[in-house]
């Protein structure tokens, strides 16, 4: 794919474990919960007093910087946690210390991405009218839907013991009966409540040896795209399945029947859940063919190079001003939807994951003409067709094969033509 414009960087990230000294990874098995009408309720006001808790402490940020250009950091938040728990002990007092700890970690997070994306503006010194760095924000009760909760501090893990339920400890909640459909391997270090609409999920977070696969002697690069979700640079093409475009007349239906209803109405409530559940589906059929795609990759190949791509700038909206409209935006409208229908970026991540655990390689490597580039002789192509490019010495490319036989010589795998010589 055509990426960014600049010099071709040296590939970047190569994430494997030695074999020789491997290191610990990190698992997370997401479990649907089944707490009861009392322990549900008792979550949804932990979830309440966790959000209460973040917005407090965002409002302490953003007014000590307002008055006294004072900058409030974690630690200084942290030791303020056991005078706020004395002094409501119906309220934040009954939660966990630790799990209170990491909610406030995580809006220091949110604050450090926010500093990096203003100095990576500052770097691209771009003008102040055209830099999008949002600001932390806070946050209403029914959008904070997670807390996060230390192993053996505030939560426990019960593995299923001859059967399909374990069960999850929390402290202000109970015992919460879960549906463990696969095993936990590893040691437990986190334990994360998460509701989902009306659903509930305990994600458990282990630590493990990993595990390494032998030696296939196979290493490819890999060119994701629209028309097919991704080409290899041996020839393997994998479909695009569309999941947005094949239930996106139904999400609209539901949408302007959302529209349409009175608010506060029961009609309003049950749409606005039948069009989650919609949304939940498409996402869950997406996750599920990223990891079955990354596994079969992963275990037929000892190294995968792909494209560094920016998704949040392939994706920037082409609309501008009255004044000076953007060109084709209802085609790059099209254009955006699919690329995050196709979902390169938790594709990417989850190919990551798995090579990992696999002692396999991954790669990124420079994005810039990689589709455009004759992988034989290096001159640029012309491209009458998305899916052909034309080499002014060598005729005519599958743009996408030529693209993946790019990535797989920048990542210095060789041309990746051992099937077609």
């Amino acid at each position: 794919m055509v990426g960014l414009t600049g010099p071709a960087p040296a590939p970047r990230a190569v994430t494997h474990p030695n074999d020789t000294d491997p290191v610990l990874v990190r698992r997370a098995y997401k479990l649907r919960a089944y707490p009861t009408r009392p322990q549900e309720g008792r979550g949804v006001r932990l979830l309440g007093d966790h959000c209460d808790l973040y917005n407090a402490a965002l409002q302490e940020r953003r007014e000590a910087w307002r008055m006294q250009r004072v900058s409030v950091s974690y630690g200084d938040q942290s030791a303020q946690l056991k005078e706020i728990r004395a002094a409501d002990p119906d309220g934040q007092g009954r939660h966990s210390f630790t799990a209170q700890q990491q909610t406030l970690r995580r809006l220091n997070v949110v604050f450090q991405a926010c500093f990096k994306r203003i100095r990576d503006a500052d770097k691209e010194q771009r003008r102040p009218k055209e830099r999008r760095v949002g600001f932390p924000r806070f946050k209403p009760h029914q959008r904070f839907d997670q807390v996060l909760f230390v192993a053996g501090d505030g939560a426990k893990w019960e593995p299923a013991d001859h059967g399909r339920w374990a069960h999850a400890s929390f402290q202000a909640i109970g015992r919460v009966k879960v549906k463990q459909h696969r095993q936990v391997v590893g040691r437990v270090k986190t334990l994360q409540l998460k509701r989902e609409g009306r659903r509930w999920y305990v994600i458990v977070v282990t630590e493990a040896d990993p595990q390494p696969l032998s030696r296939t002697g196979r290493q490819v690069g890999v060119d994701v795209g629209v028309a097919r979700f991704l080409t290899t640079s041996d020839g393997q093409v994998v479909a695009n399945p569309r999941f947005l475009a094949a239930a996106q007349a139904t999400i609209a239906d539901l949408q302007r029947r959302v529209e349409r209803a009175k608010p506060g109405s029961g009609n309003r409530r049950r749409l606005r859940r039948q069009l989650a559940r919609e949304w939940r589906s498409v996402r869950s059929r997406r996750r599920d063919f990223h990891h079955k795609t990354a596994r079969s990759l992963v275990d037929a190949c000892d190294a995968v190079a792909l494209e560094d791509l920016r998704i949040t700038n392939m994706t920037a909206s082409t609309k501008r001003t009255v004044a000076a409209p953007g060109t084709n935006v209802a085609a790059k409208s099209g254009l955006n939807r699919s690329i995050l229908d196709a979902g390169w970026a938790q594709f990417t991540q989850i190919l990551a994951a798995k090579a990992e655990s696999a002692g396999r390689r991954t790669i990124y490597v420079d994005p810039q003409w990689t589709s455009v580039t004759c992988h034989v002789c290096g001159a640029r192509c012309s491209r009458p067709r998305q899916d052909t490019v034309v080499c002014p010495r060598h005729g005519e490319w599958d743009a996408d094969l030529n693209g993946a036989r790019n990535i797989a010589a920048r990542a210095g795998l060789g041309s990746g033509q051992a099937s077609a010589a």
